[in-house]
């Protein structure tokens, strides 16, 4: 289906030619090209009539004025191009090159930013008339020069043979899409003009050598690789002669075209590197390398090695003792060995080895008396014939080198700590030192231990002259593994460390050294000793608790200081520390606190709020205790435990290795002392009634500290009566509670407290009345905030009385003080009556109060008939037992509905007039009075026969319930037994009814006989 476009295309285009409808074509775009590099652009004609040579204008059209056509050049007329491009066209920058009659080539050598645009190409006509297209554009786009080459220019001196490495940084920053390609180029002296090609990297990413470079290329001797992004590295791994010279890299930016034709379009070339190559020197000497003599058992080793030679000669090496071959390497690299050394090898007693291209070594690893002689190398260099055998070039000999054998000779052996110390503490390092002196030869070791008060040794460790270590029975146990390192420092020094000491190391160390030799029938060996003392870690260790202030008031902050004194304080061994406390009245310590000697911190649990008000401050050897806001809780004894450790018992979790335990240090907490002071003066406030009032509490003096204030205020009435009744309280955390007779909606709203400042306290009460006459005093409570989130009281004190008195209004009510007694019988209706004396004005509303108390109670409010007629009861309940009502102007009347044995006891009334005041008017008690004490007494009641019966619940249940229960059994009984009757009589018709159906066929006689038995049975039946 994609070919069905084009065949349509392609007949069109031969429709168009066949009748000679002329055509103009442009290369097609959009073209990218860089700025200062050429463009050429192609411009071709068809189907037109007229010369074979067509003429050719071009012209522009900028960005800036798409609609402005800007001439540039013409094959026909040279006065064709604008000013803008005129000097240009001279000087033939911009021409037009003919590639045949109907088709040219528009040149730009040097693009500029502003040559961008869309270019047209313009054919006059020379045809018969106008038919066809005449005209065609093509867009140009100028892009910046990105392309940048670079390398560092330096002179190499090289030797021929040897590799080199150059790299080129190649980089881009074009948005179009763009490919690179890289090449690698020599100019040689005498050839500037012309540059040699050593191997590139095309724009389609594949490796391309120079002509001269293609074997090398092919042989692996010559590469370019890619490093990163942007690094390109060329690499001879020999070099050659005629590689010297000028090298430079060269990198070309390439884009594909609309056409999908590849057009570069930036060059750079980097700098040159001068190249000088040093050609091979032919000619070469031998020499040899070997100590002149050696002792026994020890390694033997002799180089030859090739001076001057080639930089990778192909050589064979000949070794000779005493004039006879005994090894060879050929240039193959194949060992050859005589009879008696290869043996030697093969024990690996002997190496012979190639070191390098120029150096062979043979070595003998432990050379004996047989081995003393002259030896001599022999080199030569060898070229591979055609027919692939080797040929000799060139044979050199080193002069007779002499090695002979040391003779041993009379020793000294010398035994050292490390640190020159001969005393340590308990779990310390140890390093001993054994050192031998005299010529170098192998020798063995032997450490051995005389402990304290003991005259045989032990054997420690012992190392032999293979380097075999060897642990004593006492030291290579489980327990000591990783504890002892014997080891050869060099051939005459042997080093032993014990790296946790014990204080069962201590005695008396002795260093065995001993040399085998073959000359001699028995080793030699020599000794030394030397005393080391290891001192227990527990014999110098000591705690000491101590405290500023043993005497911690209540919520201060008090501190423990635990000291660990030791001699070996600057060896920084682990401690771990433990705080412990013993509360008072108790036998046992706890942990509150343990330091690890990592630094965690492990809590007890015996105090949990412990944790909260503690700060532990630890160093080496000192830890201090920081508890804050003490409480009672933290009094008792304190006492701190420390634990020592080496590094050994911590990596194998053994015990500590000392432990002491400080004295036991008492903390006792007291209370602060209180400075809480009031003012006691004594105080009268006459007010008008209605009027507010403001009762003050001054506080003089206050405790210090973080304390808070809890504030109480009591009201006394006048009523002799009346004890102190609380009328509300603020506690420390200013919660406010009213008391049980000021916890009505009411009273809340008539009274409140106000803080003024730090030290004085208001109460306010609005619209005084009647009621409010009497004295009010406050109580100040000093509270403190333990860290437990309890509060502990401090103090209190009560100030002095302020007596609120009401400025006589005239009118005054007056009870009657009749006094009143009455005997009543159980569960009857009792009515007391609390009279005045006169009705009072006509203007005045009266409310009346009754109370009550018992011989083991105090008195409480019953109930409240106020001056506007709500009842208000003391407690829920009551309305069902009691009741008050005006029964006339002057009485009122609680009544008793139903009396019980409880309600015995005083009664008394209080009886307020109110009357309007203010504006707005506002009901206002004006005055109160109280009755006497009325006494009522309850008497019980003689109990009926039905009363008798109501109040015993057995002889209830045995009158009622259980005959109820009787009928019930009996009533089931009646109903079985006539379901059972009428089960029989079913039964029995149904056995009637199946006899009728018998029917005797044989005669009469037999009907006669069963009529006969029927009516027998019938009888039965009967």
């Amino acid at each position: 289906m994609a070919r069905i476009p084009h065949m349509a295309s392609f007949f069109l285009f031969l429709t168009k030619l066949s009748i000679g409808q002329r055509e103009v074509t442009v290369q097609k775009g959009p073209l990218f090209r860089a700025e200062g590099y050429p463009v050429s652009i192609g411009c071709n004609v068809t189907g037109h009539q007229g010369p074979s040579e067509q003429h050719f204008q071009w012209s522009i059209y900028l960005p800036t004025a798409p609609e402005q056509e800007i001439q540039i050049v013409s094959t026909k007329d040279d006065s064709f191009s604008y000013a803008r491009y005129a000097q240009r066209v001279r000087s033939r920058e911009i021409y037009v090159e003919r590639v045949q009659g109907n088709s040219v080539l528009l040149y730009i050598s040097k693009l500029q930013m502003e040559d961008a645009g869309e270019y047209e190409c313009h054919t006059p006509n020379t045809d018969g008339k106008y038919f066809g297209s005449y005209s065609a554009k093509a867009n140009l786009t100028v892009i910046p020069d990105t392309l940048s080459a670079t390398m560092s220019s330096q002179t190499l001196n090289k030797e021929e043979g040897e590799p080199l490495e150059l790299t080129c940084e190649v980089f881009k920053a074009t948005a179009q899409h763009t490919h690179l390609s890289v090449t690698w180029y020599v100019m040689q002296e005498g050839e500037r003009s012309q540059d040699t090609k050593i191997i590139s990297l095309s724009r389609d990413f594949m490796l391309i050598p120079g002509p001269s470079y293609t074997e090398r290329f092919a042989a692996g001797d010559v590469r370019l690789d890619k490093l990163g992004a942007t690094t390109f590295r060329l690499s001879i791994g020999r070099l050659q002669p005629s590689d010297q010279g000028q090298l430079f890299c060269e990198a070309m930016e390439w884009i594909q075209d609309p056409d999908e034709t590849w057009t570069f379009i930036t060059k750079k070339q980097t700098d040159q590197t001068t190249l000088r190559v040093q050609p091979e020197v032919r000619n070469f000497q031998v020499n040899m390398t070997a100590e002149s003599t050696f002792a026994e058992g020890k390694p033997l080793e002799l180089v030859c090695v090739v001076v001057g030679s080639s930089r990778d000669p192909q050589l064979q090496g000949v070794w000779f003792f005493n004039d006879i071959e005994i090894a060879s390497v050929n240039a193959g690299g194949v060992l050859g060995l005589e009879k008696g050394y290869k043996e030697r090898a093969s024990q690996g007693q002997l190496q012979v080895s190639k070191l390098s291209s120029k150096a062979f070594s043979l070595k003998i690893f432990s050379a004996g008396p047989e081995d003393e002689g002259a030896y001599r190398c022999e080199v030569a260099e060898m070229a591979r014939a055609r027919m692939g055998t080797w040929q000799v070039l060139q044979k050199k000999q080193s002069p007779d080198s002499h090695v002979h054998l040391r003779k041993p000779t009379a020793r000294s052996v010398g035994v050292s700590t490390k640190n020159q110390q001969q005393t340590v503490w308990e779990g310390e390092a140890l390093t001993l030192l054994c050192k031998a002196d005299g010529a170098e030869s192998p020798l063995s070791v032997s450490w051995w231990h005389f402990p304290v008060d003991q005259t045989q040794p032990e054997l420690v460790a012992g190392l032999g002259q293979d380097g075999t270590m060897q642990l004593g029975p006492s030291y290579g146990g489980p327990s000591n593994h990783g504890n002892i390192r014997l080891e050869k420092v060099d051939w005459a020094t042997f080093q032993l460390d014990i790296t946790s000491t014990a204080v069962t190391d201590s005695g008396i160390y002795e260093c065995r050294v001993s040399e085998r030799t073959r000359s001699q029938a028995r080793d030699l060996s020599w000794s030394q000793k030397i005393l080391i003392t290891v001192k227990s870690l527990e014999s110098s260790l000591q705690v000491t608790l101590m405290s500023r202030q043993p005497q911690v008031k209540l919520a201060d902050t008090f501190d423990l200081s635990c000291i660990v004194s030791a001699n070996y304080s600057d060896l920084k061994v682990p401690l771990t520390l433990t705080w412990q406390f013993q509360p008072a009245g108790s036998q046992d310590f706890h942990q509150l606190i343990r330091i690890t000697h990592n630094g965690a911190i492990e809590w007890g649990n015996f105090l949990s709020q412990f944790q909260k008000k503690t700060k532990v401050s630890q160093s080496l050897f000192r830890s201090q205790l920081l508890i804050h806001d003490a409480t009672e809780e933290e009094a008792g004894m304190y006492q701190c435990k420390v634990e020592v450790y080496d590094r050994n018992s911590l990596r194998t979790n053994s015990p500590p290795k000392a432990t002491a335990v400080s004295h036991p240090l008492r903390i006792a907490i007291t209370l602060p002392t209180s400075k809480l002071r009031v003012n006691l003066s004594s105080q009268v406030q006459e007010l008008f009634i209605n009027s507010n009032a403001e009762i003050e509490c001054s506080i003089l003096s206050l405790s210090t500290g973080n304390l808070h204030l809890a504030i109480i205020w009591y009201f006394c009435p006048i009523s002799s009566n009346e004890s102190w009744l609380k009328i509300l309280e603020m506690n420390q955390t200013n919660v406010v509670k009213y008391g049980d007779e000021f916890h009505t909606p009411k009273r809340k709203q008539k009274f409140h407290t106000e803080k003024v400042s730090q030290g004085l306290f208001q109460l306010h009460i609005l619209n005084v009345d009647d009621g409010d006459q009497g004295r009010y005093h406050c109580t100040v409570e000093e509270w403190l905030l333990l860290t437990n989130g309890t509060w502990h009281k401090l103090g209190g004190e009560k100030s002095g009385p302020t007596e609120l008195k009401l400025k006589p209004t005239g009118s005054k009510v007056r009870v009657s003080k009749v006094g009143w007694t009455e005997n009543a019988t159980e569960h009857r209706e009792v009515a007391i009556r609390c009279s005045l004396e006169s009705s009072g004005s006509s203007a005045s509303l009266f409310s009346v109060m009754w109370y009550w108390y018992g011989e083991n109670s105090e008195s409480k409010m019953l109930v409240h008939l106020q001056h506007d007629g709500l009842l208000e009861y003391g407690e829920e309940g009551l309305s069902k037992h009691l009741h008050c009502y005006r029964s006339s102007p002057t009485d009122f009347v609680l009544k008793l509905h139903r009396v019980e044995m409880k309600d015995a006891g005083t009664y008394w009334c209080k009886v307020a007039e109110w009357q309007l005041h203010g504006n707005p008017s506002k009901w206002v008690s004006q005055a109160s009075d109280e009755s006497q004490p009325m006494v009522l007494k309850v008497l019980r009641s003689e109990a009926t026969f039905p009363s008798r019966i109501c109040s015993s619940v057995p002889l209830l249940y045995f009158l009622f319930i259980y005959p109820f229960v009787m009928f019930i059994l009996l009533l089931l009984c009646l109903l079985c037994l006539y379901s059972k009757a009428r089960k029989l009589a079913t039964l029995s018709s149904n056995a009637r009814k199946e006899k009728a159906l018998w029917v005797d066929l044989k005669g009469a006689g037999d009907r006669t006989r069963n009529n006969r038995n029927e009516e027998e049975d019938g009888e039965e039946d009967n």
